[in-house]
C-alpha cells in the first residue's frame, strides 16, 4: 500500500477514497480514529489514503482531480460573505 493523500479531515480522505473506488480502485483510509488524540499529536498529517502500489498511477489523476475541487470549494467559501451563516429565519 502507498499514501497517495493526505487529508486535512476525515471527510476529504472519504471524498477521495470514493472518487477511487467508483473508479474501481480499492483504497484505504488511514489515521482517522486518531482524532480523538488529536490534543497530543500534531494537529495534520494524521489522515491519509491509500491504495496497493499497483494502482497508484491510475490513482493520481483522480486525486489530483478531487484536490482542485475540494480546493476550489474552500476559495469560493472564503470569498462568500454570506457563507456558513446558517441562521433561521424569525418564527412568525
Amino acid at each position: 500500500m502507498r499514501t497517495v493523500y493526505h487529508a486535512e479531515s476525515t471527510i476529504d480522505a472519504h471524498l477521495v477514497k470514493d472518487a477511487l473506488e467508483h473508479e474501481e480502485i480499492p483504497a484505504f483510509v488511514a489515521g482517522e480514529h486518531l482524532i480523538g488524540g488529536v490534543g497530543q499529536l500534531p494537529a495534520r498529517d494524521f489522515i491519509s489514503v491509500a491504495v496497493p502500489d499497483s494502482c497508484v498511477e491510475r490513482a493520481a489523476p483522480i486525486v489530483k482531480r478531487v484536490e482542485t475541487q475540494l480546493s476550489e470549494a474552500r476559495q469560493s467559501a472564503a470569498e462568500d460573505p454570506d457563507w456558513g451563516d446558517q441562521s433561521l429565519p424569525a418564527a412568525t
